[in-house]
């Protein structure tokens, strides 16, 4: 029997209409509307899931994060690791007809290093990347770059899309013009209302590799679903409740509050596919008081209790969350409780209180911006609030819609002016892997807003890009944990599990994000 708020909704619906298995989309409920379509242009994870369908990559990852070639043939490399060369495979050829061609790998390539950060430590190491013919693109590096096949089959935001060369000469902070790629997919843009709806169909013409271990973004990418339908619905009831009607197949992230009365009903299955799992943050401004005072900073984490805000995103289940969160995704190779005294010991409000006195910065208003697009959004904003308001601060918490808060996060005013003091934030673990990708690690001031600075946490992370064993990888690791936790460029908040919830009947999903190949309808 379905609870009030949920037959109040199942009456406004309409049914679902059988339709037979060869013609059926599938119809998905994405986690954020889809405002941008570039994948070069945000790092926010709904554009990556659309790029992932619409684009390809020269590599892809499998389910342990190693990378095979995906749009390559293969590859070679010199005995001295300072050159390689990278052979497409036939027969690739993007929406509009064309074929892939070396030039537009090395333009797009160049396009994705000047966004992302794992690129742009690629291109330092490069000396020259040119197209020696239409097949082959060449690397020749100014010192060893090990790690070269994992940034190019980087799956976490933002990914290396592959562009025509057209589009890949597109300003890299202007949205290219149109979207085409090379992937299983066709974007639809006449059929995208922003706000409502992204449709996708399938690319007859995209050629699958034949081998290659079908995992995460590895292997063949098969097309068996004819149209994919994503259709924004903000409100958890009508989500799960159109779910359990059947109009809708697969709801990203299932709300924590609809999980039990789902797994109640039948043919609905509930499933953890990201093992990586979240991480959830608060981004303090090193630009305005009181955060710009590293010290108030490292006081202010020994008054941080990070339980409430697991029970907030996991419920009362402990084995969805996962504490304490340092700087690392929690249960990967990295973590480590190295530097994770302040956040591990007793909590103390007083040493941030008497910071904040010292600092004539007692009753203080501060700018708390929290996304309200997903339940729990506003929820972590107000328990960062109500421990900020302990310490002797008065949040002023604002909670938008994620595109305005991306928007608002970017500018640099006081927070009286229309800047802000903290917003928080979400995060796959998959980018908390390791410094690669991590971009709330980054010292450089230009890399995420908040614009911290830490030389010394910069030149930790080329030690670990040069660090040539496992062993050495997670000792440089550590360190860097370590200097974090003296910097404190961000609030580690919580790790979490976040659930999907889908159809019985859909098979073939593969771990981590959504993609939407090898996906079909069970008979």
């Amino acid at each position: 029997m379905l609870p009030r708020r949920h037959l109040l909704v199942s009456s406004l619906a309409a049914p679902a209409i059988a339709q037979p298995r060869a013609a059926r989309p599938l119809r998905f409920i994405p986690n954020n509307d889809l405002v941008t379509t570039d994948p070069h242009l945000t790092p926010a994870y709904v554009t990556r899931n659309h790029a992932q369908m619409v684009f390809d990559t020269l590599y892809g990852l499998d389910d342990r994060f190693i990378a095979h070639p995906q749009m390559l043939a293969g590859d070679s490399v010199s005995p001295n690791g300072l050159e390689w060369r990278l052979t497409l495979r036939a027969g690739l050829r993007f929406h509009d007809g064309e074929p892939v061609r070396a030039r537009d790998c090395v333009a797009s390539i160049r396009r994705w290093a000047r966004r992302d950060s794992f690129g742009e430590a690629l291109m330092a190491a490069t000396a020259e990347l040119s197209a020696l013919d239409d097949q082959v693109l060449r690397f020749r590096l100014q010192r060893r770059f090990p790690r070269l096949r994992d940034a190019l089959g980087k799956a976490a935001s933002i990914m290396p899309a592959i562009l025509p060369e057209r589009l890949a000469e597109t300003d890299p902070t202007r949205p290219i013009p149109e979207i085409i790629g090379s992937g299983p997919y066709r974007f639809l843009r006449a059929e995208h209302i922003p706000g409502a709806r992204a449709t996708y169909e399938r690319f007859e013409a995209y050629v699958p590799r034949a081998d290659g271990p079908a995992e995460r973004t590895a292997g063949p990418k098969h097309a068996l679903l004819p149209r994919v339908e994503w259709t924004i619905i903000r409100d958890p009831v009508t989500a799960s409740t159109a779910l359990a009607r059947g109009e809708q197949d697969w709801w990203e992230f299932a709300a924590q509050d609809q999980l039990a009365w789902l797994s109640r009903q039948p043919g609905i299955r509930t499933t953890i596919l990201d093992d990586t799992g979240m991480v959830s943050m608060a981004q303090p401004n090193h630009l305005h008081p009181p955060f710009d005072n590293p010290g108030f900073r490292g006081a202010l984490l020994r008054a941080l209790d990070q339980q409430p805000f697991a029970r907030a995103l996991a419920g009362d289940d402990s084995a969805l969350y996962r504490l304490p969160l340092g700087v690392f995704a929690p249960g990967s190779p990295l973590a480590s409780a190295r530097g994770l005294e302040p956040l591990t010991g007793p909590r103390d409000p007083g040493p941030a209180r008497e910071a904040l006195r010292t600092a004539g910065h007692l009753g203080r208003s501060v700018v708390i911006l929290s996304p309200g697009d997903f339940v729990t959004g506003p929820m972590v904003g107000q328990i960062l609030a109500s421990q900020l308001r302990e310490i002797g601060l008065v949040p002023d918490l604002q909670v938008m819609d994620q595109a305005s808060l991306l928007r608002r996060r970017t500018s640099r005013a006081a927070p009286d002016q229309g800047g802000w003091n903290l917003f928080t934030t979400a995060w796959s673990g998959m980018d908390w892997l390791n410094p690669a990708s991590h971009l709330p690690l980054r010292g450089i001031g230009t890399a995420y807003p908040g614009w911290a600075i830490s030389p010394e946490r910069e030149a930790l992370r080329d030690a670990w890009f040069a660090a040539d064993t496992p062993a050495r990888e997670a000792e440089v690791a550590g360190a860097l944990q370590e200097q974090a936790m003296r910097d404190v460029p961000f609030l580690p908040l919580c790790g979490y599990a976040q659930a999907s919830a889908h159809r019985a009947g859909l098979a073939g999903m593969r771990r981590g994000f959504p993609v939407f190949w090898g996906l079909d309808w069970q008979l």
